[in-house]
């Protein structure tokens, strides 16, 4: 029995973002070509983002049955593992006899034949196990953050964090929003051709429904939005409400000049660009030229040849003469705000990188600062939950920066209230300290920070 051609692809993108370091969502566009079929290209992505999601428990079952650490074992083994044991554990339409014996067959295909008896062995096991909950198979005495990791399969030292800030009830609803799998935002990039766009996706076979935020969101399931002629066109782009609410902060005008300091991918510079208008000037900067060609055939396929593309290393001086009426700073970050839609930076990130994350980001808002025109705005924006990368940056950049002041939520909220869908209460996006902040678990979008600056 050869392995199915979901399980083919599951595998060597799962292989890749551990040997490589690559993204499984982008390694899935580039997989997921016209020529797999819908059903295929969807056990593919189930497999592949549900065994990142689920790593941390699906070890804790596994190594039950082992006597060394999955991770220990050689690569090929360790992932034909874990593809097995989530769909004995997760995925109840799959046979377990198909789910054990494809996940043989991948170790032999992988040049790892002596490994396949162990391969079926433990998941025999595993299989026989499934159908009990996994926390009866927790020690009696554990650590509440080692239990709430394992059960929830994120690392133990992300959740004491949020335990110790957001008490357990939030941490919980944190945690099961990351496993959840997000639901495909597209952008309206012509808010007047909605019912047309949206009959052209119905057509191609996909069903769509409004954003829960934004007025020009929609989200579309069944199907590839990416090999739609709306997409292909222009009409519509992926990406996440929350992000395309980030740049509708700045409150660009018809004519402003303005400056998207880390704009790669580019989601964010559209929404500037129309903004701005003919008698506007935008530059959309990235210090990776691979990055900024990337933008450019973005930008191609948006009908967008107005933007200015910039290679630059925004940690430095800015290279302008003219200050701008209007920056966006969406810094670089941890993403701890994007675990379900990118799970892998859960197994990658550790804690002490926050602090490196902090000063890159407290110098990138300090040269946006020095390049401010007077009376301008800067966002300064993450998708991350952690208070080094967001509040701190802002509170230590805001005590040496003269002439700079945080905008009050009040008019923020009024600049974002004519873009939200209609049952939003602008109000809810904002939390106490008046930073914008969007949640998993309560908008169902990624999780985002902004603060908005203002020069006096």
């Amino acid at each position: 029995m050869a392995v199915s051609i979901s399980r083919q692809i599951a595998f060597e993108v799962l292989r890749r973002v551990e040997a490589e370091g690559a993204y499984a969502s982008d390694l899935l566009h580039g997989e997921l070509g016209a020529n797999v079929k819908t059903a295929d290209a969807a056990l593919a992505t189930e497999l592949t983002m549900g065994v990142l999601r689920w790593r941390r428990l699906l070890d804790f079952l596994l190594e039950r049955h082992l006597k060394k650490p999955v991770e220990r074992l050689d690569l090929p083994v360790t992932l034909a593992l874990r593809m097995g044991a989530y769909q004995l554990r997760f995925l109840k339409k799959i046979p377990p006899r198909a789910a054990v014996h494809e996940s043989v067959e991948i170790v032999k295909r992988a040049r790892k034949a002596s490994a396949a008896a162990l391969v079926n062995a433990v998941l025999r096991r595993i299989a026989d196990e499934a159908s009990s909950p996994a926390e009866r198979l927790l020690p009696l005495e554990i650590d509440p953050a080692e239990r709430l990791g394992i059960l929830h399969s994120h690392p133990a030292w992300m959740v004491e964090r949020w335990l110790a800030r957001l008490g357990e009830a939030q941490t919980i609803a944190l945690l099961e929003a990351n496993n959840q799998t997000p639901r495909l935002s597209c952008a309206l990039n012509d808010a007047d051709r909605r019912d047309e766009i949206v009959a052209e996706l119905e057509k191609a076979g996909l069903k769509v429904e409004s954003g829960v935020l934004l007025k020009t969101a929609l989200f579309a399931s069944g199907g590839s939005v990416a090999r739609t002629q709306a997409f292909r066109g222009g009409r519509i782009s992926i990406q996440d409400e929350a992000s395309q609410a980030v740049p509708l902060l700045l409150g660009v005008c018809e004519g402003d000049r303005v400056l998207d300091l880390c704009a790669a991918p580019g989601g964010k510079t559209p929404t500037l660009v129309r903004a701005a208008g003919s008698t506007g000037v935008v530059i959309a900067a990235d210090r990776h030229f691979h990055r900024v060609r990337a933008m450019q055939a973005q930008f191609k396929r948006l009908g967008l040849p107005s933007v200015h593309l910039v290679v630059l290393d925004a940690a430095q001086p800015l290279p302008f003469r003219n200050q701008f009426d209007r920056i966006l700073v969406d810094a670089p970050c941890s993403g701890t705000g994007t675990l379900a839609r990118h799970p892998e930076i859960r197994w990658r990130l550790r804690a002490e990188q926050l602090a490196d994350f902090h000063q890159l980001q407290r110098g990138l808002l300090q040269t946006a600062i020095a390049q401010l025109a007077p009376g301008g705005r800067i966002v300064y924006s993450t998708c991350s939950f952690e208070p080094e990368e967001n509040e701190e940056v802002v509170a230590e950049v805001l005590e040496s920066a003269a002439g700079i002041r945080r905008a009050p939520a009040s008019e923020l909220a009024q600049a974002l209230q004519p873009h939200l869908a209609p049952a939003v209460n602008v109000e809810s996006l904002f939390a106490n300290d008046g930073y914008f902040r969007t949640s998993p678990p309560i908008q169902h979008t990624d999780g985002f920070f902004a603060a908005i600056l203002q020069g006096i």
